[in-house]
């Protein structure tokens, strides 16, 4: 079977496991790592976003809720030859130690409660906003001084209030980019401290 391949890296995909769409193609064109930077990629599904940061970064960490796309990633990375990328299981910043200059969240943001292993990374709790709410006053302590979150999410869950929820912990976030579909626009929301 042929497998694609984004940016220069070939994917195996599975069913269970968000396959990369416009939203992650966004987060891949916008992302900005400078060479020996260490990140971390929450929600990796495929690894894709972890794996194309490796370029760059000294090392990756991608974590995800969803074991297979834990192993998914594992596989991806064989498959590329990339070695400076680490992947585990952790609900958001469960199993993850150390702080990083760059962090991406390619969020869930539809309103209710995942039934099975791909709703992981579509369905964000009763409202949408309880995955992203959690990550954003749990994310600065793994920021280094100067480091930057992107955060991938859908003006159905509310732009305004994420800003308002980064300013409330003290980063300056911004949204950097945008594509409009059908009935809502995905955007991607940069945030660092603020000095």
């Amino acid at each position: 079977m042929a497998m694609p391949v984004y940016y220069g890296i070939r994917l195996e995909l599975h069913p269970d496991v968000y396959e990369p769409a416009e939203d992650t193609f966004l987060l891949a064109e916008t992302v900005d790592v400078k060479p020996g930077e260490m990140a971390l990629d929450v929600g990796t599904g495929t690894g894709l976003i972890a794996l194309l940061m490796a370029r760059k970064a000294k090392r990756v960490l991608g974590v995800d809720v969803n074991p297979k796309a834990v192993e998914l990633a594992m596989k991806n990375a064989l498959l590329n030859g990339i070695g400076n990328v680490e992947f585990r299981l952790s609900d958001l910043f469960e199993n993850v130690s150390g702080r990083f200059d760059v962090i991406t969240f390619n969020a869930p943001y539809l309103p209710g409660e995942p039934k099975k292993a791909i709703d992981l990374a579509l369905v964000g709790g009763k409202t949408g906003r309880e995955v992203i709410d959690r990550f954003i006053r749990e994310v600065s302590g793994y920021l280094t001084e100067n480091g930057r979150v992107y955060l991938v999410q859908s003006s159905i869950t509310g732009i305004e209030e994420t800003l308002n929820l980064f300013r409330r912990v003290g980063l300056r976030a911004e949204v950097v980019a945008k594509r409009h579909f059908f009935f809502e626009d995905i955007v991607l929301i940069k945030a660092s401290r603020p000095w």
